[in-house]
């Protein structure tokens, strides 16, 4: 009786020794975001809450915007910021990157501008150069979407401001499907994954420092970047994308709560990381 229970404690000792954590598949994090979406480049869809609803983006508009410019500019290309841009983000209330009237910045100042501190007129100089006229480059933003297969996707500004048509709308799927072709681009991987950027003051500009909005940036490992954004009607929104054992991980939060959207991205890479982990790579 005494070796028929030794043997069984070893069993049971053995089953859980084998049993870690690690084997077994993580719950899903609770999400407060009315929309969410995460995906992997696999294919995988890791978590999904209407992820396919119709909603304002905000400030995730200017994915698209450095997507088009980088199809068309040189990095080397310079613009001179007017009076128009500057008025037009301190008349909307928009996040600006500092621009004044006359400066002059080459295309790769101006994606951080715009990407960094969300710069609504470093995106009004860059609409307007580039359509050229902003009406003609929201054109190409749209053609853009369609050629990329954003079926649910529509925009009306380069900047995710609620007007004209309450900015335009998209869906966390599509905004995940984007964000796999931008990062594609090695700039503008570099632009989104940066914590700042400076430009030394010259003949032709000032002295600016642009912080990253993204606080991912430093709360996780292997994090790329990509957006925030906020609107009264968008709430605070969150395009976020990982690597993890070579598995890009890309997921969307939408009308989230401002610092939660942070903490609940760094769960979900875990997350799907996780799940990586039990699958990948396939077994032959």
């Amino acid at each position: 009786m005494r070796i028929g229970r030794l043997m069984g404690c070893v069993v049971v000792a053995l089953v859980a020794g084998f049993s870690s954590p690690a084997m077994a598949a993580a719950k899903e994090p609770t999400v407060s975001a009315k929309v969410a979406y995460l995906i992997d480049s696999t294919g995988t869809v890791h978590l999904g809450k209407r992820e396919t609803k119709r909603v304002p983006v905000a400030s995730l508009v200017k994915i698209m915007t450095a997507y088009v410019v980088l199809k068309e500019a040189r990095l080397s290309d310079t613009i001179t910021i007017t009076a128009a841009d500057v008025k037009y983000a301190a008349r909307g209330g928009a996040a600006t990157a500092g621009l004044r009237k006359g400066e002059r910045f080459t295309v790769r100042d101006l994606l951080y501008a715009l990407m960094l501190p969300s710069g609504a007129d470093a995106a009004n100089a860059l609409a307007r150069h580039y359509g050229p006229g902003k009406t003609a480059f929201v054109a190409k933003m749209n053609r853009t979407a369609r050629s990329l297969g954003l079926a649910d996707t529509r925009y009306t500004n380069a900047d995710g401001m609620p007007t004209p048509a309450g900015g335009g709308h998209s869906t966390a799927s599509d905004q995940a499907k984007l964000a796999q072709q931008a990062l594609r681009s090695d700039v503008f991987t570099t632009v989104v994954g940066s914590t700042s950027y400076k430009v030394a003051k010259t003949a032709v500009h000032g002295r600016h420092t642009w912080r990253n909005t993204n606080k991912l940036l430093t709360r996780a490992d292997g994090v790329l970047g990509v957006k925030t954004g906020y609107t009264n009607a968008a709430g605070h929104c969150l395009l976020f994308a990982g690597e993890r054992d070579g598995v890009q991980i890309v997921g969307v939060l939408l009308d989230d709560e401002n610092e939660r959207r942070f903490s609940t991205a760094e769960r979900l890479l875990d997350y799907a990381a996780e799940q990586v982990a039990l699958t990948w790579p396939p077994t032959p």
